[in-house]
C-alpha cells in the first residue's frame, strides 16, 4: 500500500464519524456496554439514511450518497469490530450488548440491500454486508466466550450488588 492510500483510508475513517459523535464515543471510553450501543446507533443512522435515500425519487448524487453512507457503515462496523477485539482480550463484560448487536445485524442488512444494484456503490454494499457477516459471527463466538469467562470469574460487585468496573 502506497502512503497516498494509507493517508487517504485514513481519511476515509475520520470522514465517518462527526466530531460530536467522536466525542460522544470518548464519553463511553470506559463504559463498553454504552460504548457498544453508541456505535449501534451510529450503525443505525448510516442504514436509515441508505434507506431514506433510496426510498426517494432519484436526484442527482443519491447513489454517491448512498455509496458514502455504506463506506461510512463499513468504517463505523471495523471500529466496533476493533473495539470487540479489544473487550474481549481484556474480558470487559459487554454481555448486555451482544445479544442486541446480533438483533439489530439483520435490520443493518436488509437496509443496504434496499436499494437497487448500482456500479457507483456495489462493491461498498459487499463490504458492508461481509462486515454484518463478520461482526455476527464474532459477536456469536464472543458471547459464548464471555459467559464461559464470567461463570469462572464473576465479577465484583458494590454493596448493593451492581457490577464494579475494575
Amino acid at each position: 500500500m502506497s502512503a497516498g492510500q494509507a493517508l487517504r483510508g485514513q481519511q476515509q475513517k475520520a470522514d465517518a464519524l462527526s466530531e460530536a459523535e467522536v466525542e460522544k464515543l470518548r464519553d463511553t471510553n470506559r463504559e463498553p456496554n454504552d460504548r457498544v450501543q453508541t456505535f449501534m446507533h451510529f450503525l443505525d443512522e448510516r442504514t436509515d439514511k441508505v434507506r431514506d435515500l433510496a426510498g426517494k425519487p432519484r436526484q442527482p448524487g443519491r447513489e454517491e450518497d448512498i455509496h458514502d453512507a455504506m463506506e461510512q457503515f463499513v468504517s463505523i462496523a471495523d471500529d466496533l469490530a476493533d473495539n470487540l477485539d479489544e473487550y474481549s482480550t481484556r474480558h470487559w463484560d459487554v454481555r448486555r450488548s451482544l445479544p442486541k448487536l446480533e438483533k439489530e445485524l439483520d435490520k443493518w442488512a436488509t437496509a443496504l440491500r434496499t436499494p437497487a444494484d448500482d456500479e457507483r456503490y456495489d462493491v461498498e454494499r459487499k463490504l458492508a454486508l461481509e462486515a454484518i457477516r463478520d461482526l455476527r459471527e464474532d459477536s456469536a463466538k464472543m458471547l459464548e466466550d464471555q459467559k464461559a469467562w464470567f461463570a469462572l470469574h464473576p465479577p465484583a460487585k458494590d454493596s448493593q450488588g451492581r457490577p464494579v468496573n475494575e
